[in-house]
């Protein structure tokens, strides 16, 4: 009778490893939890701001105006740009729009000689207080512009 062959100890511990790391991939590459299960939602991370903003508003002085509830009076009614200066409770602002994104650059390239915050979207850029700008990007989108001013 002869005695029961058994595995070199090398062929085992590379079989272990093996196993080893065959769980590991299989425990990384597993499907995401279940949104459903209160104890997966524990442990996602969320992303979440303060107060969404909505989309950009369209370049029109009236369409803002009418999100806003501004009373909008025209000041400069060009074929480069138009403005107005918009009446609210919260305060007053003014509005630029422009016919291309292109002339918007260059108006905020030439104001930032001056300084400020500008509330900016498509084709338009809104001037006021940054406590109102923040406001108003709930309501029209944008995003805030602090340009640097002259030294």
């Amino acid at each position: 009778m002869t005695a029961p062959r058994t595995r070199p100890a090398r062929t085992t511990s590379a079989l272990a490893v093996l196993l080893s790391l065959v769980s590991l991939v299989m425990g990384c590459s597993a499907d995401p939890a279940d949104p459903a299960d209160p104890a997966a939602r524990a442990n996602t991370p969320r992303k979440t701001t303060a107060t969404p903003i909505p989309a950009p508003a369209p370049a029109s002085i009236e369409k803002i105006a009418s999100m806003t509830g501004c009373a909008a009076e025209m000041r400069t009614d060009a074929d480069e740009l138009r403005e107005a200066v918009c009446v609210t409770a919260e305060g007053n602002w003014i509005v630029t729009t422009f016919p291309t994104e292109k002339l918007k650059l260059t108006w905020l390239d030439t104001a930032s000689m001056y300084g400020g915050t500008y509330l900016v979207g498509p084709r338009w850029a809104i001037g006021a207080e940054p406590q109102l700008l923040k406001s108003l990007r709930t309501t029209v989108g944008g995003e805030l512009q602090a340009l640097r001013g002259m030294k």
